[in-house]
């Protein structure tokens, strides 16, 4: 087998549509522009400096025209004489986006219309020893998606373009928090591979821990070119295993068992030792091809037997239970091949770093690429992977019936043999909304998806990857009788509490699991700036709003404020505000969802990242500047935690208890010291008793009335503590407290190439945090949110802030509090 990339000499050039005629003009004759491959038709434009930056002002607006454009990709393919020597000569296309002909010199090879599948296709004897002309002549993602709109009949949907109607992914038609990109191009790795007598077809290899060993199961397709006689070998950790493939047999199965391995666990609860499995194929003795992949060893599964409450959706690693703690991802490129294998470790060790353990991909994006999941085994981070089905009703007719069990049987067998893959779900809200947004009324009888989560979908995992646990949907019943969001069984979607209840209504919700929850703020005040000329600057300045997606956002920004903190004026005031705010909300709801664990099994939070610059509910923003929100995350995910909740104690008493949560494998002891202290830090009553709380588990602590009972509401909170581990509870909202004017001092001083800053509260400092890209665009810092007493002193790691100083800190645009946004 020899593999070579053809990623150089493309060009790119519209084909039709309504290319404007200052961009013909400059293009010239040919009209042509060279193109990255992998790449969309976005980066070639880019590239040339042919349009501008759509991820600014409104720039997106300004090149809706790219999607509805018909675009024609070439290349010149030249054979070696060792590639024209070899019994077969394929084209294989990891990504082609989306709908497109393939043509070699003038021919076509194949009519292609999923962005989500792997094309190979067989060229031996058409590339001319002088070279063939290769030609990917792509349609226009809007116009066919509406084609074939009307062809299949309208489903409901939440945007107006009909995105269920090809397989294309989701968002890159908009969402309500992503830019309409429509892409054309070829997206993934291209290669001319070249190969004699067999090669390799499939590879599908499973890991499995069997008390102290382990057993790896190669399942094997091969292509012939010949009817020779063949040997596929299985070698992991020093055992080979073999079988001889008679003329014509093109499968085989190898099994390897292994004495003792080493356990492959999530973050948090142990190492994450990966093993190299290799396949080769031979004949006569000669090698023929080899694949390989890394696996772990581990069991995994959800227990959702029936209990007391409902049915659980419990995760079980190697018969440990987990508190799943998770982020949704998006895309984080709208311009999918811009991601790397270097962008994609940021991002995870971002995720890793604030305690997170689980990533789900959600459905309207796309099967991440390889590098994906290889980092997730690495780190640790479990994977929920939907299949592409995301808040729509899906036409079950051809041709995307075969479509979508050509990419789940593509991408299930790529993806399955990761250690990290933890569920294969079958779409996002989509037996939700066949329930409760009157789709059944607008469907009239027609299909929306179900064969494929019922049936297709499960009977592909079943055969291809019967390791993997599957659910059709999330939010998911296990108990097919109960609502598909009924939050006492499977997993759950919270999301009344950001349209319409307000964030404090998280506390009246018990689910079993929640998947899906979140609240809005905007990006760091660098990447506004940096992708927002309005001047002014306001909240609703017209970039402002092209950059706010959701439905009456800004409205629900300010309604979900003004419970804790009055609407500011100005504009950096008011940043600030909507991030606090955003970061207050989460905290609450991961605080009373862990605080509810056993019952509670899990939280994934919407979302980790962003695909450009928006105002959204993501933790990490679209340039990858880190919001307040991921402090929230890495503060409430924390190994230990200590949450005070408004319940009253299983004996009745108190109207609120302490929570202390562990998520660690060594048991915690220490004396719980509870109190009510006021403003000034004075302590006004007092609590103190032993408490000993177990590995993996919780204890909850009724507060007595002595203690919990305000004299001053205003101006006083209830601490509890073990050791350097705390949780508070402020009496009254902010916008009601007597919150004074935040005072403090500032020390600098460098350490190891770090600016570490030192700030010690002269007055109560409501969630301290740093915004460093005021300092620097590229700054960073290791901690924010922090709340301190008079006295206390907290020391931030600042890195990348150049030459800032204890003043330049200080600065109350960039040191900011909870205080300001009352005082």
């Amino acid at each position: 087998m020899r593999a070579r990339e053809l990623h150089s000499g493309w060009t790119a050039r519209p084909a039709g549509g309504p290319t404007p005629a200052a961009l013909l003009d400059r293009l010239g004759p040919d009209a042509a522009v060279a193109a990255p491959v992998p790449g969309v038709v976005h980066q070639a434009l880019l590239g040339a400096g042919l349009i501008p930056d759509p991820y600014l002002d409104d720039n997106e607006s300004a090149l809706a025209w790219i999607g509805l454009v018909d675009w024609q990709y070439a290349v010149r393919v030249v054979p070696t004489p060792e590639e024209l020597a070899a019994d077969r000569l394929e084209l294989a296309f990891d990504g082609l986006d989306t709908v497109a002909s393939v043509l070699l010199d003038g021919e076509v090879l194949a009519e292609v219309a999923n962005q989500h599948r792997r094309y190979r296709l067989d060229v031996t004897g058409r590339i001319r020893e002088g070279g063939s002309e290769l030609v990917v002549a792509f349609r226009s993602p809007v116009r066919y998606a509406n084609a074939q709109s009307l062809a299949l009949g309208p489903r409901p949907r939440p945007y107006p373009m009909p995105f269920e109607a090809i397989r294309k992914s989701a968002c890159s038609f908009g969402w309500d928090w992503g830019i309409a990109t429509s892409t054309s191009g070829v997206w993934r790795p291209v290669r001319l591979e070249a190969w004699s007598t067999a090669r390799l077809a499939e590879v599908r290899v499973v890991a499995a821990a069997v008390e102290d060993g382990g057993v790896v199961t190669a399942d094997i397709e091969v292509a012939r070119a010949a009817d020779a006689a063949l040997a596929v070998e299985l070698e992991v950790a020093g055992a080979v295993a073999s079988v001889e493939l008679a003329a014509g047999e093109t499968t085989a199965r190898l099994r390897v068992e292994l004495d003792a391995v080493e356990r492959w666990w999530p973050i948090g609860y142990g190492a994450q030792p990966l093993s190299d499995v290799v396949v080769r194929l031979r004949a006569d003795g000669e090698p023929l091809d080899r694949a390989t992949r890394r696996v772990g060893f581990r069991t995994l599964r959800w227990d959702t037997d029936p209990d007391a409450d409902g049915r659980p959706f419990q995760l079980i690693v190697n018969e440990q239970p987990v508190w799943v703690k998770g982020v949704n991802w998006i895309p984080d490129d709208a311009l999918f091949p811009r991601v790397d294998r270097a962008r994609y470790e940021r991002r995870l060790r971002q995720a890793a770093s604030a305690g997170v353990n689980l990533v789900r991909v959600w459905g309207g994006g796309m099967y991440e690429d390889d590098a994906f999941y290889d980092l997730a085994d690495e780190l640790g981070l479990l994977t929920w992977q939907d299949f592409l089905f995301a808040c729509s009703a899906y036409p079950e007719e051809e041709p995307l019936r075969t479509e979508v069990e050509a990419e789940a049987r593509d991408n299930v067998s790529r993806i399955a043999h990761h250690a990290s893959l933890a569920l294969l779900n079958g779409n996002n809200e989509n037996l939700w909304g066949h329930e409760d947004w009157g789709w059944k009324t607008r469907l009239d009888g027609a299909s929306w998806g179900e064969l494929y989560y019922y049936e297709l979908l499960p009977s592909v995992v079943a055969e291809l990857a019967s390791h993997v646990p599957y659910t059709p949907g999330s939010p998911f019943s296990p108990d097919l009788a109960s609502h598909p969001n009924d939050e006492s069984t499977g997993s759950t979607h919270l999301w009344e509490q950001w349209n319409r209840q307000g964030w404090e209504s998280y506390r009246e919700h018990s689910p079993r699991f929640v998947a899906e929850f979140g609240w809005q703020g905007p990006p760091a005040w660098a990447t506004l700036t940096r992708s927002l000329s309005d001047d002014p600057l306001t909240p609703e300045s017209p970039g402002m709003l092209v950059h706010q997606k959701a439905l009456e956002g800004n409205q629900k920004l300010s309604d979900g404020l003004l419970p804790h903190y009055r609407v500011p004026r100005d504009m950096e005031t008011w940043h600030w505000a909507m991030q606090l705010n955003q970061a207050n909300a989460v905290t609450a709801a991961l605080d009373h969802f862990r605080a509810s664990a056993p019952r509670t099994s899990g939280a994934v939070v919407w979302q980790l990242n962003d695909c450009w610059p928006v105002t959204s509910w993501a933790a990490i923003d679209g340039d990858g500047r880190e919001k307040p929100l991921y402090f929230a995350l890495a503060n409430a995910f924390a190994p230990r935690v200590i949450t005070i909740q408004p319940r009253r104690g299983a004996d009745g008493t108190g109207a609120f208890v302490a929570v202390l949560g562990n998520d660690t494998g060594d048991g915690w002891e220490g004396e719980l010291v509870l109190e009510r202290r006021d403003y000034a830090g004075a302590e006004l009553a007092a609590s103190r008793m032993p408490v000993v709380v177990p590995a993996r588990g919780s204890v909850t602590v009724p507060i007595p009335d002595a203690v919990a009972a305000p004299g001053d509401a205003a101006s006083e909170l209830l601490v509890a503590r073990v050791g350097a581990v705390r949780g508070l509870w402020f009496l009254a909202e902010p916008r009601d407290s007597a919150l004074p004017p935040p005072r403090f001092e500032v020390a600098a001083a460098s350490v190891d190439g770090a600016l570490e800053v030192t700030v010690t509260a002269e007055t109560l400092l409501r969630d301290t945090t740093l915004l460093v890209d005021k300092l620097d665009h590229d700054a960073t810092v290791d901690s924010g949110l922090v709340t301190l007493l008079p006295g206390e002193a907290h020391t931030f790691r600042v890195r990348g802030a150049g030459d800032a100083d204890a003043h330049a800190v200080a600065d109350p645009r960039v040191l900011r509090t909870g205080n300001q946004l009352v005082s």
